[in-house]
């Protein structure tokens, strides 16, 4: 029997219920908006179900067990520490649990329609939703589209039960012996860095000259330094080239230095970023221009060439990040209500949780000579903080980029313990339009990591106490 399909109103439909599409229903809903959101798989997207969370969920894990085997040097020694990976694996999921819990709870509460289902446009006002037993038609005034990415496939490495891609490192019923990561950068570093601390034998497969070729060398140089000291191998200029694989592990082939050879390995991860999912929404019925590389055009208010549909998130230019998504969809939805928002990246930050973690916003010394900005980069170091040496973790700096001319700060780059916490007073400081001596004379509590910002604050100005400037 077939149901007529009654097309059903809203102000504001929201495809995609991730970082951005579930913020960005809220805060319509908070601005008066009718609002439906439409999700095909759970709730919170890939950030909180298989990305953002549970990695940092393994992550602290495999620091807590690689603290716990190596902390004889301030006396604390512990003998036959035991990993129960199931367990670790339980307490990952019971945390990505509680998290899509509050999202539907926060959804409700802002009394947000949630439909489940797969969405495809009819055209520029009109959607159809689609799961396995029906399909049900939508007329909307605005949409905003925050479907969100899925990583790359490379045609030869074909995802199969021991060649994963982030999803299905994270889910991995045992800690495996040995690793082979294509791709250095943040994902690929940061899960290599995960297993590295359970005692894994991670080899990373890096195409360019160093991984994390997004962040200064001086700061991925770190990160590569601490993983090679847990028995990591890092092969930069290296194209994967194939895998063979077995019952009980693969082999991979690859290429460096113009020779071809193999590594034997439980699992390859294949991290070589990430591609956006516009390809099954119907986007040409609704007249939506797409790049070539299936990224959505939109201008500063997140609008595309069709007046009434937004997009957000991983779907249009610039790095997937989590807190990038969420901040368009408040700047959709707040646009949608009248209200005259536009996006500003520059005070948008880039975190890495590798070892140390690597944090940075704004500009870096480099990028603000390229645009001709006369600047004065200002550093200290963690190793000269007296928290840093009682937490014995001391690898690492502030850096400070201030305009010349009148202390402006225009970017920040940390490495260091506790990085992508710390980032947050520099991304204030940028969106503040504070100086150099703002920050100086700004009280920090003592003793704290967030004093190194305050003390790099002092080298700029050219009167650090606590380290002596070379004349």
């Amino acid at each position: 029997m077939v149901v007529g399909d009654f097309p059903i109103e809203t102000d504001t439909l929201v495809v995609g219920a991730g970082p951005g599409g579930y913020v960005a229903a809220i805060r319509a809903a908070q601005l008066g908006q009718k609002v439906t959101i439409v999700e095909k798989n759970v709730l919170g997207g890939v950030c909180l179900n298989v990305g953002c969370i549970p990695s940092k969920a393994l992550i602290a894990a495999g620091h807590r067990y690689e603290t716990a085997k190596h902390s004889d040097s301030i006396g604390i020694i512990a003998e036959n520490v035991v990993v129960d990976f199931s367990k670790v694996q339980a307490w990952k999921a019971g945390v990505v649990k509680k998290l899509t819990g509050g999202v539907e709870g926060l959804l409700k509460g802002n009394k947000v329609d949630i439909v489940r289902g797969e969405a495809y446009f009819v055209d520029s006002n009109t959607v159809r939703v689609m799961d396995e037993n029906s399909a049900q038609t939508y007329k909307f005034k605005n949409a905003i589209i925050a479907t969100g990415s899925r990583p790359i496939e490379l045609p030869a490495f074909k995802y199969t039960k021991r060649v994963l891609d982030s999803t299905g490192a994270l889910a991995l019923e045992e800690i495996p012996n040995h690793i082979v990561v294509i791709g250095g950068g943040y994902i690929g570093t940061e899960l290599g860095g995960a297993y590295a601390n359970f005692g894994t034998k991670v080899t990373i497969l890096e195409g360019t000259d160093q991984i994390l070729n997004g962040f200064e060398k001086q700061m991925s140089s770190i990160v590569a330094k601490n993983l090679k000291s847990k028995g990591a191998e890092i092969i930069t200029k290296a194209l994967a080239k194939g895998v063979e694989e077995r019952e009980d592990g693969v082999t991979v082939r690859y290429e460096a230095n113009g020779e071809e050879k193999t590594v034997d390995a439980d699992y390859v991860f294949v991290m070589v970023g990430r591609r956006p999912n516009t390809d099954e929404l119907g986007l040409e019925q609704a007249g939506v221009e797409l790049t070539d590389r299936g990224i959505i055009k939109i201008d500063k208010k997140c609008r595309t060439n069709v007046s009434n549909i937004f997009a957000i998130g991983d779907v249009v230019e610039g790095p997937p990040l989590a807190h990038k998504a969420s901040y368009e969809g408040k700047i959709a939805a707040e646009v949608i209500a009248g209200h005259n928002s536009e996006i500003d990246y520059l005070g948008i930050p880039a975190v890495v949780f590798s070892d140390p973690e690597l944090a940075s916003v704004g500009y870096t010394e480099q990028q603000a000579k390229e645009e001709g900005i006369d600047v004065i980069a200002a550093k200290f170091p963690f190793a000269a903080n007296g928290r840093a040496l009682a937490l014995d973790n001391t690898d690492g700096f502030v850096k400070l980029v201030t305009r010349k001319e009148d202390g402006l700060v225009i970017g920040a780059q940390i490495a260091g313990p506790s990085a992508s916490d710390m980032i947050a007073e520099l991304g204030l400081a940028i969106e503040a339009g504070m100086t150099a001596e703002d920050l100086a004379m700004t009280i920090h509590a003592h003793p704290t990591l967030g004093e190194i910002t305050m003390e790099a604050a002092e080298v700029a100005l050219g009167s650090p106490i606590h380290v002596v400037m070379k004349k």
